[in-house]
């Protein structure tokens, strides 16, 4: 049994947990990782016996967060053993879609509601709060925040077909941008706002691509006969991407399941064949959400550890 000890404070929970950490090297289950890009190598932030998936860094560099169980947590990049889980409201049914503002002022989420166990986007103050209904149609699975904080950018299912909206922040009517036949999904802004990126099975294998704005110049960016790739991550610098890749024949071009022999590859922002930078057992909840740190220099990912 593992013993947590907890703290109110304010408008979230604070976890001490050193009897977690004498027990991780025995029950983990999946690991918070680093990788650096000056020295290329990927370190252990922590290890988890529990599920945990899709961290993003805040602004000020302090905090990752990510999801576990439905809720979401913050913790101490320079204090692992400091986590604090982030009062959501009623929102205790979140996916691994957990987006931030580019001021760090408020957090996005996709919540599965009670009424029909579907995928919603909302919104609350990153200190915790009330979440704040942004698309009533559902599913809609959160994956981009403007810079100018005014849209937000979704993968969506409607009459059958999945693509890419966005719709504002405040709320309103939402915007179709893709009508490709297939999965597009993933859609996030680079820092300038001009274009959003995304992933799309239109020609075959899953590929990356980016469009403006306003949807128009749909360009494809990666042509793997090797890979499906997904979630292209935009550094905040705006010259790098990062992105998960499965290798041709270990799952659908649509399909990116947990627990598989995955790639973290990297390609100039301005075009270029993606290049391997790492290898790990992962898939789902490795790296949905952006998750560079605001220097551009480092990236977090979750390891999964093979049963």
């Amino acid at each position: 049994m593992l013993h947590l000890s907890k703290i109110i404070t304010c408008a979230f929970c604070l976890f001490t947990l050193n009897a977690w950490a004498q027990n991780t090297e025995d029950k983990k289950f999946c690991s918070l990782e680093i990788y650096d890009m000056q020295t290329k190598e990927r370190k252990v932030l922590r290890s988890f016996p529990n599920k945990i998936e899709a961290p993003n860094w805040t602004p000020d560099g302090k905090y990752l967060i990510y999801n576990s169980d439905g809720k979401l947590f913050k913790i101490d990049v320079n204090n692992p053993e400091r986590i604090e889980q982030i009062n959501t409201g009623f929102a205790m049914r979140n996916n691994n879609d957990h987006v931030l503002s580019a001021s760090g002022k408020r957090i996005a989420i996709s919540h599965h509601t009670k009424e029909d166990g579907r995928s919603r986007i909302y919104i609350l103050p990153m200190e915790g709060g009330t979440p704040q209904l942004v698309t009533p149609m559902a599913p809609s699975y959160l994956h981009g925040w403007s810079p100018d904080e005014k849209w937000i950018a979704y993968c969506a299912q409607r009459n059958n077909n999945f693509d890419v909206y966005v719709i504002p922040a405040e709320g309103g009517e939402e915007i179709r941008l893709t009508d490709a036949e297939g999965l597009d999904d993933g859609p996030e802004y680079s820092p300038d706002g001009k274009h959003i990126w995304f992933n799309s099975v239109r020609t075959g294998l899953m590929q990356v691509w980016r469009m403006k704005a306003d949807g128009t110049e749909q360009t494809q960016m990666t042509f793997d006969e090797d890979y499906n790739s997904w979630f292209p991550h935009i550094s905040p610098d705006g010259k790098q991407i990062v992105l998960i890749a499965y290798r041709k024949g270990d799952v659908a071009p649509g399909d990116h399941p947990a627990n598989k022999d995955v790639v973290l590859r990297l390609m100039p922002a301005e075009g270029g064949k993606p290049v391997t930078i790492v290898e790990l057992f992962g898939g789902q909840g490795t790296i949905n959400v952006n998750s560079w740190a605001p220097d551009s220099r480092k990236f977090a990912f979750v390891s999964f550890e093979r049963n």
